[in-house]
C-alpha cells in the first residue's frame, strides 16, 4: 500500500514520498523486514527512536516518530513526525488491514469488562450470530477456541486480528478497553459501534498519575473513539456515572443508562434464586422476569449492561432478555470450584478495592457459618491498595488469610506487610498453596472460602519467573486431600 494511502491526510508529504510502498507496520524494531514502516514510539523504559537507525538498516522504508524527535540528518527514506504518533499508527494500521467486523462493541471500566464482552458474545451467538470477544482472558472465537491476548492489544496486531476475524465471516466482536489501551491509542481506528462504561474504582495507579488521569483515559472512549450517532451504554448505578453521561452527549451519541437508577434497562427488582437470582427488568415499557444463573448484585449489573450493547447494536430485546437467563459466567469469577464438609470453595480474580468488597457482598448471602477470605496483592503494582484491601478483608470477611498473589521483583513479606498493617487478626501464610490448604481445612458446615486475585490465571510471577499454579488446582487438591483424610 502505498505511504500516501496509509496517511490520508493526517500529514502532509512530497509527491515522490507519498508513492513509497509499504509492505507492512510494526512498533518493534526487531520485527521490521524490508519494505516496512517503523514507528518508534516512545516507551516507559525505552524510547523507540534509538532503534530507528537499525530498522532503516534492516529494510525499512519509512519511519514514524514524535514530532519533535531528534534523528540522524539523512536516514534516506521518508520520515513521518506527528504530534500523537501512537494514534496515527493506529489510524495507519486500520487503513493498511481494513477490514472489521461489521459490529463491534468495546466496554471500559475498573470492573466487570471481561464478564460484559463475554455476556455480550454469548448473547450474540444465542441469537445466531457469529460472535467472537476479546479481553483479559484471551481471543474467544465462535467454536469457542481461546487464543491468549492482552486485553487490548497493540494496533497494528488489533487491526491484523480484525481483519482475520473478518475473513473468518466473524460479523460481531465485543472487546474491552483497558485504561493502559486507551491512553495508548490502541482502540484509535476501531469502527466502534457502541461504547460501554460499567463503572470507576481505585486501580492502576503505578501507571496513571492519579485516579482523575485513570477516569479520563476511561471517557476518551467516549470523548473521542466513538462516532456521532453511536451507542452509549452506562451504568447509572456507578459512581460518576452521570460525568461519562455528560460527555456522552456532549458526542453526539445515543445514551442508554441501564440499573436500578437506568432509564433505558431499569432493574425494578432482584431475588435470590439458590446459587442465581431472578431479576425483574424494564425496557420501554415492557417487564421481562429473568432468571439469572449468576452470584451477586454486580453480576446483574453486567448483565444489563452486555443486554444494552446488544440492544443498541440492534439485537431484538425479547430476544436479548430471554438469553439472559443461559449466560455463563467467566472462569474464575465467583466460580464455585469444590465443597467440602457442608460448605462451599469460590475462586475469584478480585484483585481490586472494589471488586474484593463486590465479591464479599456477593457471598455473605449465601453464609450460614463464616465468610473465609485468602488474598494477596500484586507486586511492582499499585501500592496504595495494600492496606485499603486488607482493610476491606477485615471487616468484610469472618476470616481472613494474607498470602502471596504475583510478588513479581518486590519482596513478598512486604507487600504481606503493607496488606496486615490495615488488617489486625488477619492470618499471614506466605505460600500460596500452604494458604489455600489451611483454608480448606477450616471449613465447617455453612461456611463459604473465596480465595480472590488470580481467578483464571495459571501462573504465578515470582521474580523473573512464571511458576505454574492455579487456584482452581489449589483449592480441588485441598479438598481431596481433607477428604482423604476424613
Amino acid at each position: 500500500m502505498r505511504l500516501k494511502t496509509l496517511l490520508a491526510r493526517d500529514l502532509h508529504l512530497s509527491l515522490a514520498e507519498g508513492e513509497t510502498e509499504i509492505a507492512g507496520l510494526t512498533p518493534d524494531s526487531r520485527a521490521v523486514r524490508p519494505g516496512m514502516l517503523f514507528a518508534a514510539l516512545p516507551g516507559s523504559r525505552l524510547d523507540g527512536t534509538r532503534f530507528v537507525t537499525d530498522a532503516v538498516r534492516q529494510g525499512a522504508a519509512a519511519v514514524l516518530v514524535p514530532e519533535h524527535a531528534i534523528l540522524p540528518a539523512d536516514l534516506g527514506v521518508p520520515v513521518l513526525r506527528a504530534p500523537d504518533p501512537r494514534r496515527l499508527l493506529a489510524l495507519m494500521a486500520a487503513r493498511f488491514y481494513h477490514a472489521q467486523p461489521e459490529t463491534v462493541v468495546a466496554v471500559t471500566g475498573t470492573n466487570g469488562k471481561t464478564s460484559i464482552a463475554t455476556f455480550v458474545r454469548q448473547i450474540w451467538s444465542g441469537l445466531g450470530l457469529k460472535a467472537a470477544s476479546l479481553g483479559t482472558v484471551g481471543l474467544v472465537r465462535p467454536d469457542g477456541r481461546v487464543t491468549p491476548s492482552l486485553t487490548t492489544p497493540e494496533p497494528v496486531t488489533l487491526h491484523a486480528l480484525l481483519a482475520e476475524l473478518t475473513a473468518a465471516d466473524v460479523t460481531h466482536l465485543s472487546l474491552e478497553a483497558s485504561s493502559h489501551g486507551l491512553e495508548q491509542r490502541r482502540l484509535d481506528g476501531v469502527r466502534i459501534a457502541a461504547g460501554a462504561f460499567n463503572n470507576i474504582g481505585h486501580d492502576h495507579l503505578d501507571y496513571h498519575k492519579d485516579v482523575e488521569d485513570y477516569f479520563d483515559q476511561k471517557k476518551r472512549l467516549f470523548r473521542v473513539l466513538l462516532e456521532k450517532g453511536a451507542g452509549a451504554v452506562i451504568n447509572a448505578d456507578a459512581g460518576r456515572s452521570g460525568e461519562v453521561v455528560e460527555e456522552a452527549y456532549q458526542r453526539g451519541l445515543k445514551v442508554m443508562t441501564v440499573g436500578h437508577k437506568g432509564r433505558g434497562i431499569t432493574i425494578e427488582a432482584i431475588e435470590r434464586d439458590g446459587f442465581g437470582q431472578r431479576l425483574a427488568l424494564r425496557h420501554e415499557g415492557e417487564r421481562y422476569d429473568v432468571a439469572l444463573p449468576l452470584i451477586g448484585t454486580y453480576q446483574a449489573e453486567n448483565a444489563v449492561v452486555a443486554a444494552g450493547l446488544c440492544i443498541a447494536t440492534g439485537s431484538p430485546p425479547e430476544g436479548v432478555f430471554a438469553r439472559l437467563s443461559a449466560l455463563e459466567g467467566v472462569a474464575g469469577r465467583l466460580e464455585v470450584v469444590g465443597r467440602v464438609n457442608g460448605g462451599i470453595a469460590v475462586v475469584d480474580y478480585a484483585h481490586k478495592p472494589e471488586a474484593l468488597s463486590a465479591a464479599l457482598a456477593a457471598l455473605r448471602p449465601f453464609v450460614t457459618g463464616r465468610l473465609v477470605c485468602v488474598f494477596g496483592c500484586g507486586g511492582d503494582r499499585d501500592r496504595l491498595k495494600r492496606p485499603m484491601m486488607g482493610r476491606i478483608a477485615i471487616e468484610e470477611a469472618d476470616v481472613t488469610i494474607v498470602t502471596d498473589d504475583n510478588p513479581r521483583t518486590e519482596e513478598p513479606a512486604a507487600i504481606r506487610a503493607a496488606i496486615l498493617a490495615a488488617a489486625p487478626g488477619a492470618i499471614e501464610i506466605g505460600d500460596r498453596a500452604e494458604a489455600i490448604r489451611s483454608a480448606v481445612r477450616m471449613i465447617g458446615p455453612g461456611d463459604v472460602l473465596v480465595v480472590a486475585g488470580k481467578g483464571h490465571e495459571t501462573g504465578q510471577y515470582v521474580g523473573d519467573r512464571i511458576i505454574p499454579f492455579s487456584d482452581h488446582e489449589a483449592v480441588r487438591a485441598a479438598i481431596a486431600e481433607r477428604e482423604s483424610h476424613g
